[in-house]
């Protein structure tokens, strides 16, 4: 079968809106980064082949297949709210059919948050920025999670709509968008079908992998104390603990180009079952750094804010 004809057949039945479980046959047009997060989202039900070999990765995805994949894949319903008539795609959007397949993932997405233009054509396609700011609102949705307080440089952000742009940073940031070797993020750039199942495999990757962690609420004091003009001793200080067993451990430095030396560091507790000196303590760790950087600390698998003491002693 030539790709022009399997284009033709991208219906929104086929596309997205057929949502069987996964069967025995695989994608034979699939990359090798490709391959796994789309069988994926395949034997979840959230998205089907145009026949049993070919997914067509290349393919344009168009405004409602794109909310679709990401209200089914996220799981966006309103099963907890309450209203004196069943909502209607036409309460909100004025170019969606109340009976269109798509209908009530538009109105999921709406009752969400998810920010979509209320006369959105549901047939046209839809960027790589617009796509990115609707995950980024999916995520939000499930939760409050860590977000790693850094900016991200993207050579193409003069392109960028202002009002995404936050939702790109953290895209990339949460390692669901990887940016090439250009470091270009294409934010007109339509979004194609490989991208838009990728994109929502990741993440869901994300929620789940973050709702199997919870997240650490402790505090991690930063001081700093002048060596020198040209170097800081730097302090992380957990704050004093009712006995002994508990630890801090600097993983490593990252030095920002806003200035920031970002300290990442480890927390170690006591064994339930361990004998520990009853005794206050105040677990430590430090490292030097160049007073040039402006040290803040921040777990190894999660940001926080740090309160910044200096102090010269």
């Amino acid at each position: 079968m030539s790709v022009k004809k399997i284009v033709t057949l991208l219906s929104a039945t086929a596309l997205l809106g057929s949502l069987t479980a996964g069967s025995a046959f695989a994608f034979d047009d699939l990359n090798q980064d490709q391959k796994a997060p789309i069988l994926a989202l395949k034997d979840r039900g959230v998205v089907s082949g145009v026949d049993g070999k070919h997914f067509v990765p290349t393919g344009k995805v168009s405004y409602a297949q794109a909310v679709h994949m990401l209200v089914k894949g996220l799981d966006l319903h309103i099963n907890t709210l309450r209203f004196p008539k069943v909502p209607q795609a036409s309460d909100y959007f004025t170019n969606i059919p109340n009976n269109a397949w798509y209908a009530q993932s538009f109105v999921k997405a709406h009752l969400n948050g998810l920010p979509i233009p209320k006369d959105v054509d549901p047939n046209g396609t839809i960027t790589r920025e617009q796509f990115a700011d609707l995950v980024i609102h999916a995520i939000d949705t499930k939760g409050t999670f860590p977000v790693i307080k850094m900016l991200i440089i993207i050579e193409d952000g003069n392109e960028i709509d202002p009002k995404f742009h936050e939702s790109l940073q953290r895209i990339v940031l949460h390692q669901i968008v990887k940016l090439g070797e250009d470091r270009k993020f294409y934010p007109k750039r339509e979004l194609t079908r490989g991208e838009a199942a990728v994109w929502v495999y990741k993440a869901i990757r994300f929620v789940e992998s973050h709702a199997e962690r919870p997240v650490e609420q402790e505090q991690v004091t930063v001081t700093v104390e002048k060596v020198s003009d040209d170097v800081n001793k730097v302090i992380l200080s957990r704050g004093q603990k009712p006995t002994a067993g508990y630890g801090i451990t600097i993983d490593g430095i990252r030095f920002e180009q806003d200035g920031r030396a970002v300290i990442t560091y480890s927390l170690t507790d006591p064994k339930p079952d361990s004998m520990n000196a009853t005794v206050i303590t105040e677990p430590k760790a430090e490292t030097y750094v160049s007073s040039k950087y402006k040290p803040v600390a921040e777990p190894s698998w999660f940001s926080t804010d740090t309160v910044v003491e200096e102090a010269d002693k």
